[in-house]
Order: C-alpha cells, then sequence, then structure tokens
C-alpha cells in the first residue's frame, strides 16, 4: 500500500504555472472539494471525493493528473502510455468527461503558445461500446495519455494483448459515480478489474473515487480501494473527502385539479403534460425525467404537440449515441428547451444551465431523485429547482416521502452487494486466458476485492472446477474453458477461453433488441425490443427520439425504416 505522509490540510499543492493561470483565469477560486482532493491525489494517496453535484468533483479528481502532465509535455518528456485511466458507469457521461477535458487542454495549449513555450500535444481518448473500430486501432498504436472508459470496456482491455499493452503504464485510475455501482453487479465486476489492473501494472495504482454523498460514505471507500487496502480493523486506507450532500433545494409536489386513482387516467397526464408546457414557457431551460424509455418518447410526443416537437428532444439507452450527443449540445447551447429522459442524463453529464428538472412518477431512491434534481442550479449560488408530479394514489405518497426525506437530509443507505459467482467466473476466465495463473495467486487476487473479502477457498474452488471440467449435458460435459493442473495448482486457457470472455463479460442484462436502420443512407437511429420490432409490420409509423418513422421491412436483427415526417405515430417499448 503507497501509504503517503499527511500534509497540513489546508496547503495546495504547487501547481504549473501554465495550469493555475488557466484555472485563475477560468474560476474565481478552488472549491472545498477540489482544495482537500488535490492535496491527497498529489501526495499520491487513495481519495474518494464525495459532494453534491456541481462542486467541481470532476476537476477535482483530474486537475493535478493534467498537471502531471503538462509538466511531461513541457520538458518534452511525455511518452505514449495511459497516465490517468477514468472509469465511468454511463457511456454518455465518458463522452462529456471528453468533452470538458478538451477545454482545459485548449487553454493550457493557448497560453503556452503565448509564452513560447513548446507543449507536447496530450491526447485524450474515449474507448467504450460507440468507439469504432479505426478509432480503437489508433489508440493500439499511440495510447492516448487520459484514457476515458466504462467498466465493461476495462475488463476487455485487461483480457487482450492489446489492451494490456495499453495499460502497463497507468499513474491514476478515477472510477467517477462509483456509487452508482455500489449495490449492484458492476461493482463487484469492477472491483475485480482494478485488481486485475494492479496485478498487470505490477503495483498499487492510485485510485480516486468521486461519489454523491453516501451512507455510510466509508462502505463506498471500501468498495473503491478494496479489501487489500483495509487496516485490521477493516477501515479503508483512503482519503475521504466528504463536504456534505446538504444544498439549498427549492422542492415541491404538484397535482392536478384531478382526482388520484390507483392507475394514470389519459386526462391526468394530459393535464401534467399542460402544467410542464405551461413551465418550461417560463423558464430557458428544463429537464423532465421519466422511469422508462417508453414514457420517454411518450412524453416527448406529448410535450411536442403543445409547444412544438423542435422545442423537445428525447435521450434515453436506445438511442444512438449520435442522437443522444445532438439532445446533450442542443440543450447546453439553448436551442431546445426541453429534453425528456431516463437515467440517461441523470449522472454528471455537463448539459449547461438547466433551471428546472421535472419528475413525473416518483425516482426509485433518494440518491437518485437528489442527482436528478441536481442538474438544475449548476452555477454558483443557484439553487436547484424540482418539482414531482406523482400520477396515482401511491404515488403521491411516496412523492411526499422522497421530498421530506430529502429536505430533511435523509440518505439511502449503501449495500455493497455480496460475492457474485456469475462474475467470479467471467473474470476467472479472463484472468487466466492472459496468461497462467497459479490458484493461490488468482484467489489471492479475487479476495482483495472488496465484495469478495470473505469468499471462501470451497466456493472458490467450486467456480474453478465448473469452468474446468465444464457441465454435465445429454451428449457429455461441455462449457469447460480452463485446464486445471491440479499437480502444481496452475490454471491454464483452453482454446477459445479469451473469445469466450470477451464475447461474454459484464453484469448489463443482455437484451433483445433490433437496431433500427434509416434507409437509404443506412443510418443507426437506435434500438426497439425485439417484440415490438417482430409485431410491426411495413408501413407502420412509430416514434424513436421525439421523431416519427416508418417501417419499410423488418429482417433479422434488423428494422429497416424511412422518415415519416409528422405522421401521428405509435409509442415503442422496451424490456429493462
Amino acid at each position: 500500500m503507497h501509504e503517503a505522509q499527511p500534509q497540513d490540510a489546508a496547503a495546495e499543492p504547487a501547481f504549473h504555472p501554465l495550469v493555475r493561470q488557466w484555472f485563475e483565469a477560468s474560476f474565481r477560486a478552488p472549491t472545498a472539494a477540489q482544495r482537500e482532493g488535490w492535496q491527497h491525489i498529489a501526495s499520491g494517496r487513495d481519495t474518494l471525493i464525495a459532494a453534491p453535484t456541481g462542486s467541481g468533483k470532476t476537476l477535482a479528481a483530474f486537475l493535478w493528473s493534467l498537471d502531471e502532465l503538462v509538466r511531461e509535455a513541457a520538458a518534452g518528456t511525455l511518452g505514449d502510455f495511459v497516465h490517468t485511466l477514468y472509469v465511468s458507469p454511463l457511456r454518455a457521461l465518458a463522452n462529456d468527461i471528453e468533452k470538458n477535458l478538451a477545454g482545459p487542454l485548449s487553454g493550457i495549449r493557448a497560453l503556452a503558445a503565448e509564452q513560447g513555450v513548446a507543449l507536447q500535444d496530450i491526447r485524450v481518448a474515449v474507448r467504450s461500446g460507440d468507439t469504432p473500430q479505426s478509432e480503437r486501432a489508433v489508440q493500439r498504436k499511440h495510447p492516448p495519455h487520459v484514457l476515458v472508459t466504462t467498466p465493461e470496456s476495462l475488463y476487455i482491455l485487461l483480457t487482450t494483448e492489446g489492451g494490456r499493452r495499453v495499460l502497463s503504464g497507468v499513474h491514476r485510475v478515477v472510477v467517477d459515480e462509483v456509487h452508482a455501482m455500489a449495490d449492484d453487479k458492476r461493482g463487484a465486476h469492477l472491483a475485480l478489474s482494478l485488481e486485475r489492473l494492479d496485478r498487470e501494472v505490477g503495483r498499487a495504482v492510485p485510485r480516486v473515487g468521486l461519489s454523491a454523498t453516501q451512507k455510510p460514505i466509508a462502505e463506498v471507500a471500501r468498495l473503491l480501494v478494496g479489501a487489500g487496502r483495509t487496516d485490521a480493523h477493516g477501515n479503508a486506507r483512503c482519503a475521504i473527502v466528504d463536504t456534505g450532500h446538504r444544498r439549498p433545494l427549492d422542492l415541491r409536489v404538484e397535482i392536478p385539479d384531478f382526482e388520484l386513482g390507483p392507475i394514470a387516467s389519459h386526462e391526468l397526464q394530459g393535464a401534467i403534460h399542460d402544467r410542464i408546457a405551461e413551465l418550461a414557457g417560463s423558464h430557458r431551460s428544463t429537464i423532465v425525467f421519466v422511469n422508462t424509455r417508453r414514457l420517454v418518447e411518450r412524453t416527448a410526443h406529448a410535450l411536442g404537440e403543445r409547444l412544438g416537437k423542435e422545442q423537445v428532444a428525447a435521450h434515453h439507452g436506445s438511442m444512438s449515441r449520435e442522437a443522444r450527443l445532438e439532445a446533450e449540445q442542443k440543450l447546453k447551447a439553448g436551442e431546445v428547451p426541453v429534453v425528456v429522459a431516463t437515467a440517461s442524463l441523470e449522472l454528471g453529464i455537463d448539459v449547461g444551465h438547466v433551471d428546472l428538472v421535472c419528475q413525473v412518477g416518483v425516482p426509485r431512491s433518494l440518491a437518485t431523485f437528489l442527482q436528478r434534481v441536481g442538474r438544475s442550479g449548476h452555477w454558483l449560488g443557484a439553487v436547484p429547482r424540482g418539482i414531482v408530479f406523482p400520477t396515482t394514489r401511491d404515488e403521491l405518497l411516496q412523492a411526499a416521502a422522497t421530498v421530506r426525506a430529502v429536505l430533511a437530509g435523509e440518505l439511502d443507505a449503501v449495500r455493497i452487494i455480496g460475492p457474485a459467482r456469475d462474475v467470479l467466473a467471467q473474470q476467472v476466465v479472463a484472468t487466466v486466458a492472459a496468461g497462467e495463473v497459479g490458484l493461490d495467486e488468482l484467489f489471492a487476487l479475487v479476495r482483495r476485492a472488496w465484495p469478495y473479502r470473505n469468499l471462501a477457498r470451497e466456493e472458490f474452488d467450486d467456480v474453478v472446477e465448473m469452468l474446468a471440467e465444464g457441465v454435465s449435458a445429454r451428449r457429455g460435459r461441455r462449457g469447460a474453458h480452463l485446464h486445471l493442473d491440479r499437480v502444481h495448482g496452475v490454471l491454464r486457457a483452453r482454446r477459445g477461453a479469451r473469445l469466450a470472455a470477451v464475447t461474454s463479460g459484464g453484469a448489463i442484462p443482455d437484451t433483445a433488441d433490433y437496431d433500427v436502420i434509416l434507409e437509404p443512407e443506412g443510418t443507426f437511429l437506435g434500438r426497439v425490443n425485439e417484440d415490438f420490432a417482430i409485431e410491426s409490420l411495413a408501413g407502420d409509423i412509430f416514434q424513436l427520439g421525439n421523431h416519427s418513422w416508418k417501417v419499410r421491412r423488418v429482417e433479422f436483427g434488423r428494422m429497416r425504416v424511412e422518415d415519416a415526417g409528422l405522421a401521428p405515430p405509435t409509442i415503442p417499448f422496451w424490456t429493462g
């Protein structure tokens, strides 16, 4: 464990003159999260920064990395290696971080040019499921200095030979929105990947976590650093910067002049849409959050009828990357005053100055509600403003309880998921596919991940046995991915193990969706559920991304469509 000597808590690290000049020209002063975070990060400590939305967490995590890169670039010693690995739970958030890093880098380059300082190029790139193969090839040849990725793409990079080569010199890992993965299998999956990264690099890579304030925050810290970096009492050897989550909030629950029943009536929904349209007309920008992708399309269509289709954009995970980016950019630029979204806009994507957040229905947790309301009031001195519109009697009680709890400063309790065996099996095959591993070494690696700290050796051996022997079927045993050398206690990969690991990795459930392709251009528009696609006929008109499309034909895995203009559509459905 890389324990650093404690420094004066008030002291800020000495930034390079170019970095300091850029920051002072761009901001009045550092936030509390930035001041404390920089001090610990500069000392080389593992650091968890917990602060509300809009408190500068991203720059708190990145500025010292940029400073180190600028120093090397100015000295002419910057090589081709990934210095900082940034892991984001959302692809949209990953793309957003790349854009946000472009601003500081361009500003620093401009200052360097003015002062006659020769600065090597500092590269930033995104690696996710959206990244084209051509870009991936460039990244392998010339690794970016800051690589922005997702937990699933990190797993694949660690499993491929080229990916491990790219990551072999990582100096720091930043895990954003770590709380969003704490209570599901993605958290366990990422925890194992971080331990595999340490093994590949050959040392304990410093980890920086960014989180909304959680209860207890110490549990999030343990997930971040793992059991291998805790003391005898189970406390994370990690600096925790917790600036609190309490901000002034303007919250209320609104009910149209209709009696609420056990289900939402069309009249009630229409009244809610009327009220949101009225509110949007008196605000510069509004985000309307709903809980499903189908509701995004339905609500966007209803608001488009009231405000004009060009005034409303949709944003959800089944839309293409280009469509999502276009909606984000238009909202940020003020070209579209209303965006209807699911959780795809919930985390720290920079969407500029949002005046109001409307929540139709009730979010699943207090943290989700705080995160969504925090999308508004994203500038100094502003107060986030949120309005909840319950649609049933049950939702009214939930909405009242949610708002009351948030205003009282309550938080959801974090519950780290236990040792998921399916995730363990994936990571074991992926690790062994990179080269033979001793059983004892692999067991020790797994136990360093916090969700697996109490994994019994018998359970581990059972998973290894299954992977080595396969499963019994009518025609014999099948599905063996590893060879177990019981004499020497070593695991080796069988043929096809790496392919199985890469194609079957991750903890996000598979969905049987059909790609929606615009003809004749061949443009990918998004995805719809398999059942909806199969039930559709040529000539049917449906909505995706708040636009109408006409089905030309349905093929295996694809729906080919053409622009239907302003024709009235049906709303597709997805299973979540």
